[in-house]
């Protein structure tokens, strides 16, 4: 039955080893439109207290190496502990810092980072103005082998949170220490 090669139907993985299975990479998308400056929006894409804020409470994030973050994120590798709600641990995270090129106004953040249980969490940040506004994206590419599908599940839950958390950031002016309804 696994002699020669199979073909892939309908974009569904393909078995070319009976032991070995090999699933699809997920690529999701969200871009969310923030009343805010563009310049300012980047300011803030660059401060690891920003992914804490927008994070919290779904997932809460400490350093582990270094101990102390910057100010600014610097492109380099950072090690993150990560919990579900502060309490379930889910392991540790790479976050593999870059910025690439710029496309005229439209400036990118990169973290392509991972974890013992995902292979590759390839995490696109754009920001692009939209008028006075701004457009901003998270970008997210996924392979955990066979725990993909769930990862992926939870990913958009936790982008869909991370977003709105920005829409509220923006409309307490960028003032992290908000008590907002819901927040």
């Amino acid at each position: 039955m696994f002699a020669g090669s199979l073909e892939c139907a309908r974009n569904l993985p393909c078995l070319h080893d009976p032991i070995r299975y090999i699933y699809a990479m997920y690529i999701i998308e969200m871009t969310t439109r923030l009343p805010a400056d563009p310049d300012r929006v980047w300011q803030e894409v660059n401060k690891p207290r920003l992914l804490f804020h927008v994070a919290h409470p779904l997932i809460q994030f400490s350093a582990v190496d270094p101990l102390d973050l910057p100010d600014r994120w610097e492109e380099r590798e950072y090690l993150l502990r990560m919990r579900l709600y502060g309490f379930v641990s889910l392991g540790r995270q790479v976050v593999s810092i870059s910025r690439p090129e710029p496309s005229g106004k439209i400036l990118f953040l990169r973290d392509n980072g991972h974890s013992s249980l995902i292979r590759r969490w390839d995490h696109l940040i754009t920001v692009a103005p939209d008028g006075a506004a701004t457009l901003y994206t998270d970008r997210i590419e996924i392979d955990a082998g066979i725990r993909t599908p769930v990862v992926a599940a939870f990913a958009r839950i936790f982008y869909a949170h991370r977003q709105r958390r920005w829409r509220q950031l923006v409309e307490a002016d960028f003032n992290y220490a908000s008590k907002r309804p819901g927040t």
